[in-house]
């Protein structure tokens, strides 16, 4: 698993581009391997989930999209059912962004962990995200019961996007908000430099959002278009002053960035929480009790460090997953 692959197809396979053609949807489901899978073996008994095993007897498939978090998130999945005694099929890792949820939804699959942004702009059509959290997430759950998909509850990590830039510029400049930026643009025009990917660039949700919002006139010249990857060593190396990054991604802690705050909350909410099959969950109604107090404990701190074993160290997502779990007690 190449510890790039978090980049540029990651936020793709995220945020997601819709297709229309139910033939198209259903060629994307085909070629993702939705049949394929294999069983996960994880030597592992309850911790403080799982006692008394009320998922023997089921058999589960977990699912994921194909970026580090989404691995490890699918991982972690799998193995608390297996805990409370379920047999899980692993099918995690499935390209394209509507893939492993037309999965779930389908019964081809029975859970995933994903992002109420995602859900409500993306999959369900919005094209206002809500900016309360927990509102986010309830919209998201009242709307998607019709598509028979139950959202449990959601944790804090929010895998949203926002602007960094490294430590000698944060001492140079000080900006510490989106609005300190746009204040700088202003007074000193040549100072902020942006890297951004050219979805970001693009995107109502992104860059030209971001600026409207802010009142930030960045010009042409100063905003370079490249791959995720490379936005992050641009930016450590001061090339840009600020760059385009995710806000779970673990290069941000191994390079020591500052993060700017998005103080007027533009950018959408993309809090992770379980996507469940609805028929699958009113048979195993355990699910939401196991998955529950491992949903509790994700939040971006923690996504960033586990992320950054993926994609800065190179470790398996999975076996990070699991020794994660353990660490905390949920498993043993």
């Amino acid at each position: 698993m190449s510890p790039s692959r978090h980049g540029r197809h990651g936020r793709r396979g995220r945020r997601g581009r819709l297709l229309t053609a139910a033939g198209t949807v259903l060629l994307l489901a085909s070629a993702c391997g939705l049949q394929s899978g294999s069983p996960m073996v994880d030597d592992v008994v309850p911790g403080s989930i799982g006692k008394g095993e009320p998922l023997k007897g089921a058999h589960l498939t977990v699912t994921s999209k194909e970026f580090t978090e989404q691995l490890i998130l699918g991982a972690m999945m799998g193995i608390a059912f297996q805990a409370a005694g379920a047999d899980v099929l692993d099918r995690t890792g499935i390209q394209g962004s509507i893939g492993a949820r037309e999965a779930v939804k389908s019964g081809d699959a029975d859970g995933m962990y994903e992002y109420t942004g995602t859900a409500w702009i993306t999959y369900l059509g919005n094209s206002e995200p809500i900016t309360d959290p927990r509102k986010q997430w309830e919209a998201v759950r009242d709307a998607d019961l019709k598509n028979g998909l139950t959202w449990l509850s959601p944790s804090a990590l929010n895998n949203t996007y926002a602007l960094a830039m490294n430590q000698s510029n944060f001492k140079k400049y000080g900006t510490r908000t989106l609005s300190d930026v746009a204040a700088l643009a202003k007074k000193d025009p040549g100072a902020v430099t942006l890297c951004v990917e050219s979805e970001f660039a693009n995107r109502a949700d992104g860059l030209p959002g971001m600026e409207k919002a802010y009142g930030m006139d960045v010009p042409a010249k100063n905003i370079t278009q490249m791959d995720t990857g490379i936005i992050y060593t641009q930016v450590k190396k001061g090339s840009c002053t600020y760059g385009e990054v995710f806000t779970t991604d673990g290069r941000i802690k191994s390079m020591n960035l500052a993060v700017m705050q998005d103080d007027r909350k533009f950018f959408p909410n993309y809090n992770a929480a379980p996507e469940i099959n609805s028929k699958a969950l009113k048979e195993w109604p355990a699910i939401a009790e196991v998955l529950d107090p491992v949903t509790k404990k994700l939040n971006n701190t923690v996504a960033q460090s586990l992320n950054a074993r993926v994609d800065v160290n190179g470790e398996d997502p999975h076996q990070v997953a699991l020794e994660w779990m353990k660490a905390e007690g949920l498993v043993k």
